[in-house]
C-alpha cells in the first residue's frame, strides 16, 4: 500500500469490500480511495488491474460505491431498494465489458478491455452487487453492529448471525469499549 493512505479493508465479497472503501460512515469517516491512483491500487488488489484512472472515473466509482451501500443496506433491513441506487448499479453493470476467463489453475479471472478498464472494473463490481442483492448467492446481507460503522456486509457464516463487518476492526473496537466500560463500573474487578 502507498504510504500516507489508510489500508484497505479487504473481504471475500467484491461488492461489499468496495463499499468498505468508505468506513466509519456514522463516525469519523475514513475515505480509502481519496485519489484516482488509490482506486487503481484497490482494483489491482482485487484482481481488476487497470493502468490509470481519471478524476471523473473516480467520481463514477464513488457514486457506484454509495449506490451499492444504499441498496445493500435497504436489502439487509428488508426495505424497498432506492430507485436511484438501482439505476446507478444497473448503468455501471451495463457499461462494463469485462469477460470472465478461466485460468490454467481452474480459477475465474476478469479480462478488462484496454480502452475502458475502469468502466469494465466498475461493471464487474456492479454485477457482483446485483448477485448478492438479488439473493443469488448463499449468504445474507447484514449491517455491522458498530454504531459508527453500519457497513453492509455479506454474511456467509454457517449460522448467518455475524455481527461485525470485520472482527479485527469493528468487533475488536466494540469488545474493548465494553471491557473498559465494565472496568469503570467495577474498578475492583481489575485488581
Amino acid at each position: 500500500m502507498r504510504a500516507g493512505f489508510p489500508d484497505f479493508r479487504l473481504g471475500s465479497v467484491l461488492a461489499t469490500s468496495f463499499t468498505g472503501t468508505l468506513s466509519e460512515r456514522h463516525g469519523n469517516a475514513v475515505e480509502r480511495i481519496p485519489a484516482p491512483h488509490r482506486l487503481v491500487d484497490w482494483l489491482a488488489v482485487n484482481g481488476l488491474a487497470v493502468d490509470s484512472c481519471t478524476t471523473a472515473q473516480l467520481d463514477l466509482a464513488r457514486e457506484l460505491r454509495e449506490s451499492i451501500h444504499a441498496a445493500a443496506t435497504a436489502a439487509a433491513v428488508q426495505d424497498a431498494l432506492p430507485a436511484s441506487a438501482v439505476q446507478v448499479i444497473n448503468d455501471r453493470s451495463a457499461q462494463g465489458r469485462a469477460a470472465a476467463v478461466l485460468t490454467p489453475e481452474g480459477k475465474r479471472r476478469w479480462r478488462l478491455g484496454s480502452d475502458s478498464g475502469v468502466d469494465d472494473a466498475l461493471g464487474v463490481i456492479a454485477a457482483d452487487a446485483i448477485s448478492i442483492i438479488a439473493g443469488e448467492r448463499d449468504g445474507k446481507l447484514a449491517l455491522c453492529a458498530s454504531p459508527t460503522c453500519r457497513a453492509a456486509f455479506f454474511d456467509t457464516s454457517q449460522s448467518r448471525t455475524r455481527k461485525w463487518c470485520d472482527m479485527n476492526t469493528c468487533g475488536n473496537r466494540q469488545k474493548k469499549a465494553r471491557f473498559h466500560a465494565n472496568q469503570r463500573k467495577n474498578p475492583r474487578s481489575a485488581e
